[in-house]
C-alpha cells in the first residue's frame, strides 16, 4: 500500500522542527527575492524530489530524453553526485563514473548522441552549456535533481514522489525523509507518483489524488517501474526475467536508496531472492568484492547475481570479483512506464514547452516584435514563457 516504506523517528521530531525553520527561511528569501532565481532562454526542464533517497529520477530523466533527442539537441546536467572531479565537465567516451558519477556515466553511456555534464552550479552549468563552443546548439536542458536548487527557474518543474514513500504522510529530517516542508510541492508544475504497483486500483488512484491536494495549475501523473531483459555485465546472454523460475536463486546487489520494490518486483518470476544491500551510490571496494564472492558461492546452484544499472558503473572497475562472480552477474534495465493512459497527454505538455520556448520560436517572436507596428518604434525583449501559461 501507499507510504508502506515510512519510518518516522518521532524522539527526533524537536530536531525536525529546526531543520525546518531554516528550510523555511530559506524559502522565504527566495520567495521575496532576496536570493535570486535565474531564468534562461532555453527550455529547462527540473526533475527532483523533495525526499532524500531514491524516487526514480534516472529513469525519468532518460525518458524525457527519449522523448526530445529525435527533435531537438538535449543536454542533460546533473551535479555528479560522490564524483572525484571538480567543476565543470563535460562527458565523453573516456568518462569514468569517478569522474562525473554513476547516473551521468549511466546516461551517458545510453545515449553517447546526447550532451551529458555535471557542475555544482547549476547556473553556471546552463550558461556554458548555452554559450560554449563545445556544446554549441542546446535546444533544451534537463537539470537532474533540481527540485531544491532554486538558483535555477526552471520552464517545468517536475516533482517525483514515491510511492511507497508519499510526502503526506512523512516527516522532515531527521526524524523523517522529507528535505523540506510538505508545502514544497506547490512549485512544481508537474507531480508524479512513481514506483507505483501495476495492479494498482481505480480506487487508490482517486484516493492518492485527492490526498495530494495539488493546485489546478499541477498536472498529476503515475508511473510504474518497467523492466527490460537481463544483461551480462561482463559476459553471456541477455535473458527475460520471466525465465528465471523457481528453481533460480538471486543475489540481489545494490548500492541503491531503496532495493526493497525491486525485490517485489522480481518475487513473482523468482522467490528465492537474496538482498545484499550497500548504501547509496556505495563505491565498493576488494573487501566488498570478495564478501560477494563468498555470498554467491554460499548459495545453491543455479545461482546469478542482479544489479542495478547505477551499480553496475561502478562494479565494472571493480577489482577482486572471481571468474564465476563476473559470469553471473547481471544488470537489470529499467524504464517507466505511465498509468491511466496518461502517456500522451504527458508528452504533448513537455513537447509544446520544449516547442513554444525553443531558441528558433524566442528568435522568431523576437524578430516579429522589433518590427514597426502602427508607427510604434519600441522595442521588448522577449520573455521566457511559462509552463503554467500553455
Amino acid at each position: 500500500m501507499e507510504g508502506d516504506f515510512i519510518k518516522v523517528n518521532k524522539w527526533l521530531l524537536p530536531l525536525s522542527w529546526l531543520y525546518g525553520l531554516a528550510v523555511r527561511v530559506r524559502n522565504a528569501l527566495f520567495d521575496v527575492g532576496l536570493l535570486k532565481s535565474e531564468s534562461f532562454d532555453v527550455p529547462v526542464i527540473s526533475v527532483g524530489n523533495i525526499t532524500v533517497g531514491g524516487t526514480g529520477k534516472t529513469p525519468h530523466v532518460e525518458y524525457l530524453v527519449e522523448l526530445l533527442r529525435h527533435k531537438w539537441r538535449v543536454a542533460v546536467l546533473s551535479r555528479g553526485y560522490k564524483r572525484k572531479s571538480r567543476g565543470y565537465i563535460v562527458a565523453d567516451a573516456g568518462s569514468t563514473a569517478r569522474t562525473i558519477g554513476d547516473e551521468p556515466w549511466q546516461m551517458k553511456q545510453k545515449y553517447p548522441d546526447v550532451t551529458v555534464a555535471v557542475d555544482r552550479d547549476r547556473r553556471h552549468g546552463i550558461r556554458r552549456l548555452t554559450e560554449d563552443k563545445s556544446a554549441s546548439g542546446i535546444d533544451v536542458v534537463l537539470l537532474d535533481d533540481a527540485f531544491q536548487h532554486r538558483y535555477v527557474k526552471p520552464g517545468i518543474n517536475i516533482l517525483l514522489v514515491d510511492y511507497h514513500r508519499l510526502i503526506i504522510y512523512d516527516k522532515l529530517l531527521p526524524a523523517g525523509r522529507l528535505r523540506e516542508q510538505l508545502s514544497g510541492k506547490d512549485r512544481a508544475d508537474i507531480v508524479i507518483v512513481t514506483k507505483c504497483p501495476a495492479d494498482l486500483k481505480p480506487m487508490e488512484f482517486r484516493v492518492i489524488t485527492k490526498a495530494m491536494n495539488l493546485y489546478p495549475y499541477q498536472h498529476l501523473y503515475f508511473t510504474r517501474l518497467d523492466y527490460k531483459p537481463l544483461r551480462p555485465l561482463f559476459a553471456g546472454k541477455p535473458r527475460a526475467i520471466e525465465t528465471l523460475g523457481k528453481e533460480q536463486h538471486i543475489l540481489l546487489l545494490t548500492g541503491i536508496a531503496s532495493p526493497r520494490q525491486m525485490m517485489l518486483d522480481l518475487a513473482p518470476h523468482c522467490p528465492n531472492i537474496t538482498p545484499l544491500a550497500f548504501a547509496d551510490h556505495h563505491a565498493f571496494t576488494p573487501a566488498d568484492a570478495e564478501l560477494i564472492n563468498s555470498r554467491l558461492a554460499a548459495m545453491p546452484e543455479p545461482r546469478m547475481i542482479v544489479t542495478t544499472e547505477k551499480d553496475a558503473a561502478r562494479l565494472l572497475t571493480l577489482e577482486g570479483l572471481a571468474d564465476e562472480t563476473r559470469r553471473a552477474m547481471y544488470v537489470l534495465p529499467v524504464s517507466v512506464k505511465f498509468m491511466l493512459e496518461q502517456e500522451e497527454n504527458f508528452n504533448e505538455n513537455i513537447i509544446g514547452y520544449v516547442r513554444k520556448n525553443s531558441r528558433n520560436s524566442i528568435l522568431a517572436k523576437a524578430k516579429d516584435d522589433h518590427k514597426p507596428k502602427d508607427g510604434d518604434n519600441t522595442r521588448h525583449r522577449p520573455g521566457t514563457i511559462s509552463f503554467r501559461n500553455n
